[in-house]
């Protein structure tokens, strides 16, 4: 006779019923700051993978969410809706009243909002749907995956973003302009760094429009085309670089709950101790906002790059 055995949830459902149960009986109430990931991690004995999928799935079923300066917090819709949990939500009905009229416009645009406030990773089909009141399957009729959505936001953003044509005169005007346009879609998208890759770049029009115009701006310089392309995707590789260190620290922020400003602080004593030594005069004398200035560090890299750039062109053999 074969006996039948129980098995037990995987730790991190253990621990979000408890989180969640603890939400719905308003021991923690909306705006209350959450553990941070670390936390969850070393409190709960467990590994920081796990204490990652705790988050997701809280944030996931609307329990949770991210705020800049306060880290992860007790969403203020916890109070106002029952969360969906894993083991029901593929049956729940939905009546949300955008079911009906549900368009791939909306569902780019709110999957942006959410991962503009978020982050990427907050970004799920389950999550979305929750977010625009429809049944997860409804989505499949715009993006097939979460891959196929990912993309489609990418070209939804660059695709906000009008390019002048034939833009101001000269190569390095044209480039200085391209470069800064798109480091402002980084700034308002932190997520989009890290959903672009060059060694297999993503196929939407939309940022392909990008590389075009850029390549078109250095018409007339009688550059073979290996160099050209070279060029389009080395700037828009510095401002990816230097994105990507911004949303780190936007992501940090979110996962501790410290500041950039505050982190600063916490380790001034230790800072004063290694650079009050007399080991490091040079770096002793850096202004402390010359670091973290991200847009001089962006606005200098793109000067020095299109300097290097410029000597390369003049050297040219006419």
């Amino acid at each position: 006779m074969q006996s039948s055995t129980h098995r037990p949830d995987p730790p991190y459902r253990r621990i979000v019923a408890e989180f969640r149960a603890r939400i719905l009986a308003s021991e923690l109430r909306p705006g209350d700051r959450m553990p941070s990931i670390r936390q969850i991690a070393q409190r709960r004995g467990v590994a920081v993978a796990t204490a990652t999928k705790v988050i997701a799935a809280l944030r996931d079923e609307g329990l949770v969410e991210a705020k800049v300066g306060a880290g992860t917090v007790v969403s203020a819709r916890a109070s106002r809706q029952q969360p969906i949990t894993p083991a029901t939500s593929p049956e729940l009905p939905h009546t949300g009243g955008l079911k009906q009229g549900l368009n791939r416009e909306q569902v780019l645009r709110t999957a942006i909002a959410i991962a503009d406030a978020e982050g990427l990773g907050a970004v799920s089909m389950r999550r979305l749907a929750t977010e625009l009141g429809v049944g997860p399957m409804s989505l499949y009729r715009h993006v097939a995956n979460k891959d196929e959505l990912v993309t489609q936001m990418v070209d939804e953003v660059f695709g906000a973003q009008e390019l002048p044509d034939p833009g101001p005169e000269g190569w390095r005007a044209k480039l200085e302009l391209i470069a800064r346009r798109q480091w402002e879609l980084a700034r308002r998208h932190v997520w989009l760094p890290r959903a672009i890759s060059f060694t297999r770049p993503l196929l939407v029009p939309n940022m392909m429009a990008h590389t075009e115009w850029t390549l078109r701006a250095l018409d007339g310089l009688e550059l073979p085309m290996t160099a050209r392309i070279r060029e389009a995707l080395t700037l828009h590789a510095l401002v990816v670089t230097v994105a990507l260190s911004m949303a780190s620290e936007v992501e940090a922020e979110q996962e501790t709950g410290v500041t950039l400003t505050r982190w600063l602080l916490e380790q001034r004593q230790r800072a004063g101790q290694l650079l009050g030594s007399g080991r490091f005069p040079l770096l002793a004398a850096v202004p402390e906002e010359a670091v973290s200035d991200l847009d001089g560090l962006f606005e200098y890299s793109l000067a020095r790059h299109l300097d290097g750039f410029a000597a390369m062109v003049e050297g040219q053999p006419s």
